[in-house]
């Protein structure tokens, strides 16, 4: 049987007339918090709301900092966390974002037809149809999923087949890992919204679909651990120092 991202992307090569680019995806920047960098071909500008984009620029976001950008007419919505690099869509067909490091919520609309919609990491493809879930990469390249609605297709070149992370489940690996799905850690249980987490500044409450939940700076992987690099949360103070 044929799997769901090798069936879309094929039918994505093979659909496009030989010798001719893969047309460029648009994008829009619906919502920029503090520092946003996006580099185009030509140039490094400080993003903001309204601000336009297409396939290959590259996006960074700083310490706190936030973007939320969509694709409308592939039904996407990415929001992208403090100290993260992602690309946009790129040469392959089907990609929408590449993940290079740090935390996206991402979210898709239900639509109909074949066409692919796939976000790319270190470790594997993401491929989806209506879903809801956020993904981060760490310094090391280890990538941590986790779907909050529909589900995700991880297809790594370590497997086979698919693997199929439901909602619900959590899903780690990378280049060297293949995917072992588990039920979503609690302290997951939650999409993130908004850089001030949901019903602050920025932040987006449960409109996305999500339960109220959640820090607002990617959800942490599985075990609790806090994300690579302290991205999201200020560092402690230092201890007393024991004189008066």
């Amino acid at each position: 049987m044929k799997t769901l991202i090798a069936s879309l992307l094929t039918l994505a090569a093979v659909s496009a007339p030989t010798g001719t680019a893969t047309a460029p995806v648009d994008y829009r920047f619906d919502e920029v918090k503090r520092t946003v960098m996006l580099t185009t071909p030509k140039s490094a500008v400080q993003a903001a709301a309204g601000t336009k984009a297409q396939s290959g620029d590259k996006v960074h976001t700083g310490w706190f900092s936030y973007a939320l950008i969509a694709s409308k007419e592939h039904g996407a919505k990415f929001e992208i966390f403090s100290s993260t690099d992602v690309e946009l869509a790129g040469s392959e067909p089907g990609i929408l974002l590449s993940l290079k490091r740090g935390t996206i919520h991402a979210m898709f609309d239900k639509i109909v037809g074949s066409e692919p919609r796939v976000v790319k990491t270190p470790g594997a493809l993401l491929a989806v149809r209506g879903t809801q879930y956020s993904v981060e990469v760490d310094d090391k390249g280890k990538t941590t999923l986790g779907v909050f609605d529909g589900t995700v297709e991880v297809r790594s070149p370590l497997k086979r087949e698919p693997t199929l992370v439901h909602a619900g489940e959590a899903v780690g690996f990378s280049e060297h890992a293949p995917p072992m799905p588990k039920p979503m850690p609690r302290n997951m249980a939650g999409a993130p919204h908004g850089p001030e987490g949901p019903g602050g500044q920025g932040g987006h409450g449960d409109g996305h679909g999500g339960p109220p939940q959640g820090n607002g700076h990617g959800a942490p992987p599985p075990g609790g651990a806090p994300p690579p690099g302290g991205r999201g949360t200020p560092p402690p103070p230092p201890p007393p120092s024991g004189h008066h």
